[in-house]
């Protein structure tokens, strides 16, 4: 398959082939000026085709830049861009309580403060909530977001510009300190706590943080749970030789701790800037080396084939509008951007939601009855009624844990939305996701034109995550930046 790329050295835009080798799914380009690269895409070939099957073509929601130089360097969003912001980032600040040895952030390095202001964040969080349908989650970054003086303040911000989600990545340093700073934020309206989470011993925090952090990540737990908020996400950085051999354990960790803790969101790590060929070569690892670690480390309890991607889910979007007659957010991104699965907890055992449910054919189901709803006035009578009859066929009774006893039908969730029995579902799943950000090596333009994950920046422009790491950072930042005091770093 052909595709565009970037060089690693010099940035530009260059021709690749995706190709399989070896039962891996390889990227190779070449540069000019800088010669060949060549890097592993995806380490399965079959789980590869697998999630191909289920890409979508959505829309953007906002388009405020033109097509001048092409993708990726019109961001955002330009014309070229085909879906909508499924999760925003704002970076609040580029301060930092830690010093991560591949930190690319930090003011410490960049030589100057970055931190927008209250009027700028108003005006960026407003543009997101311009789209159509308007963005629905927003998640506070930085640097570390928790030191910002003002972080309160902007949580309620965004609770009052009508965010349904609000989340706050951080390395819970803060938070470890504070009972009162976690209720403080819960009051105000954070949601989810998305806690840089990288084992379950102190040894993989020494080469990823420079740190022995386990302790620290313990105590925000606690803090959390003891100020009310209920929502924690654990973010492992996933690092060959590091803690790829922990997987496992962390997942039995997150299970042991429900009460707070609702999933674990894998990042494999990126590799930024000027790397050995031969570090970036052995430290490599994608998606599907973390789903096969975690079959193993699990006994098979949480299969490859409890694995869907992203936009696998996309069809309850579209039943949903179609039921409602208002526009939905499409999770259109790119399958191979990210997998995802829930899995239950029940007597010691993982039992994934694949395990009864057919969620091949529920998908299937939903978007023949979406298309059903449109055709007619009578379109809904219809999939009501089939909904009746064949909606429990897609569930397993037998096989179901004990938190579906109390759901008789998809018209519950679907219909209905029977918010208790949904809270009971999300109390007793445990969601397991991997996210796979591009470097320069591994950078393939039709993700970047796909990608749901957008920063907003102070300039008024809406930039997929991907390019804005690559490409646009800087530039930002610098432009929106004020000289770095001493006082900044203290």
């Amino acid at each position: 398959m052909k595709t565009k790329s970037l060089c690693p050295q010099c940035l530009k835009v260059i021709d690749a082939d995706v190709y399989e080798e070896d039962g891996k799914i390889l990227i190779k380009k070449r540069c000019e000026e800088h010669g060949e690269f060549d890097d592993v895409y995806w380490s399965d070939a079959e789980l590869y085709k697998k999630f191909a099957k289920w890409r979508y073509e959505g829309k953007a929601g906002i388009q405020n830049t033109e097509r001048v130089k092409g993708c990726p360097f019109d961001c955002g969003l330009c014309p070229e861009h085909k879906s909508s912001t499924m999760l925003a980032l704002i970076d609040l600040t580029n301060r930092c309580n830690q010093h991560c040895p591949t930190c690319f952030a930090n003011a410490a390095v960049a030589g100057y403060l970055y931190e927008p202001t209250m009027e700028q964040l108003e005006a960026m969080m407003k543009l997101l909530r311009s789209e159509v349908p308007p963005c629905p989650a927003i998640q506070f970054a930085g640097g570390e977001p928790t030191v910002r003086e003002n972080f309160v303040d902007i949580v309620k911000m965004a609770r009052n510009l009508g965010f349904a989600h609000i989340q706050v990545a951080t390395n819970g340093i803060v938070m470890a300190k504070s009972v009162e700073f976690c209720r403080e934020l819960r009051e105000a309206g954070l949601h989810t706590v998305y806690l840089q989470f990288d084992g379950v011993t102190d040894e993989p925090y020494k080469v990823l943080r420079g740190i022995p952090a386990l302790k620290t990540k313990l105590k925000a737990i606690e803090s959390c749970r003891q100020g009310g908020i209920g929502s924690i996400v654990l973010v492992p950085t996933l690092m060959k030789g590091v803690n790829d051999d922990q997987m496992g354990d962390m997942v039995r960790f997150a299970a042991k701790n429900l009460d707070v803790i609702k999933g674990v969101n894998v990042q494999p790590i990126s590799f930024e800037g000027r790397v050995d060929e031969s570090e970036r070569k052995k430290g490599r690892i994608t998606i599907p080396d973390f789903i096969r670690l975690l079959e193993e480390q699990t006994d098979g309890e949480i299969p490859r084939e409890s694995f869907y991607p992203v936009p696998f889910v996309l069809p309850v979007s579209y039943f949903v509008e179609a039921w409602k007659g208002v526009p939905q957010l499409e999770l259109s991104v790119h399958p191979h951007c990210g997998a995802a699965t829930y899995v239950f907890v029940e007597h010691g055992k993982f039992i994934p939601i694949t395990e009864f449910i057919d969620v091949e054919g529920l998908m299937e189901f939903l978007m023949e009855e979406a298309e059903e709803i449109n055709k007619s006035k009578i379109g809904k009578l219809k999939a009501t009624a089939k909904m009746m009859k064949l909606g429990g066929k897609f569930i397993d009774r037998e096989k179901a844990p004990a938190v579906f006893d109390n759901v008789t039908s998809l018209t519950d969730i679907l219909e209905k939305g029977n918010r208790e029995s949904l809270a009971e579902f999300h109390r007793k799943a445990l969601f397991i996701g991997a996210m796979h950000f591009q470097d320069a090596y591994n950078y393939d333009l039709e993700r970047v034109k796909r990608c749901g994950i957008h920063y907003a920046t102070p300039d008024g422009r809406i930039i997929p995550f991907c390019s804005y790491n690559a490409i646009h950072r800087p530039s930002v930042e610098k432009a929106f930046s004020t000289p770095l005091r001493k006082s900044d770093l203290e």
